[in-house]
């Protein structure tokens, strides 16, 4: 079955940078989009940065000039680089499809922005 495993969260401080990954098994990961998304405590899930099939990348307005999404389709694995990291980032990521399955939601990594 689908299967999404993220890595990479962690403490960071303000303006520091962190690169999430995530490793995706059980589809054809190329022919599909994938997002990141983030869930902050007390806040709905939300989108955070988006790349097609064909490599062209969309973001949330909070995060754009500062995060890259990016994917190696050989690996099976989408990336999220994050730069100048806020507190407003803190929350646990997670990746998904483009258009996401509720099912396929996984365990997620813990962003933490504090100085």
């Amino acid at each position: 079955q689908v299967q999404f495993v993220e890595s990479g969260g962690g403490l960071v401080q303000p303006g520091g940078s962190l690169r999430l990954s995530c490793a995706a098994s059980g589809m054809t990961f190329s022919t599909y989009a994938m997002g990141w998304y983030r869930q902050a405590p007390g806040k709905q899930r939300e989108v955070v940065a988006a790349i097609t099939s064909g490599g062209s990348t969309h973001y949330v307005d909070s995060v754009k000039g500062r995060f890259i999404i990016s994917r190696d389709n050989a690996k099976k694995t989408v990336y999220l680089q994050m730069n100048s990291l806020k507190p407003e980032d803190t929350a646990v990521y997670y990746c998904n499809l483009g258009a996401p399955i509720r099912e396929y939601w996984g365990q997620g990594t813990q962003v933490t922005v504090s100085s």
